[in-house]
């Protein structure tokens, strides 16, 4: 197994000792909604201390459901990750893409070779190397 491998493995590991842990060890149990987000959490620390507390400001938009609201959530958490991986994807991209630049310019490659591999090995060349080759 690669270096990367065994840390993709380890990383996916603990994000699922994350979502699981708390419902193994059962933390949250003594309470009546067990998981709920920040906001609930608050706005009963406000109500606790202060009874006569009135909000400064009024939500936009309010869900007409607790599963609306959890779609809406979701809905964002998935945009949010698909532009991270845009970004990220486009860094990636450029990269390579001034590594091939760079090769081609010094002479290493010619435009007809395949693209580097990722890993950083140099790039193998058509018709070299062990692996058969079709025709």
């Amino acid at each position: 197994m690669s270096r990367n491998a065994r840390i993709n493995t380890l990383l996916l590991l603990a994000v699922a000792a994350l979502a699981v842990l708390p419902l193994v060890l059962g933390l949250g149990d003594h309470k009546e909604e067990p998981f709920t987000g920040a906001d609930g959490e608050a706005e009963a620390a406000i109500t606790e201390l202060e009874p006569d507390y009135e909000p400064w400001f009024t939500p936009l938009y309010e869900p007409p459901s607790g599963e609306v609201e959890s779609a809406l959530f979701s809905l964002q958490a998935a945009l949010g990750a698909g532009v991270l991986a845009y970004y990220f994807g486009l860094r990636r991209g450029r990269r390579q893409g001034e590594e091939r630049a760079a090769a081609r310019r010094d002479g290493d490659i010619t435009p007809d070779d395949p693209a580097p591999d990722p890993s950083g090995d140099k790039v193998a060349r058509r018709g070299h190397g062990t692996a058969a080759t079709a025709p």
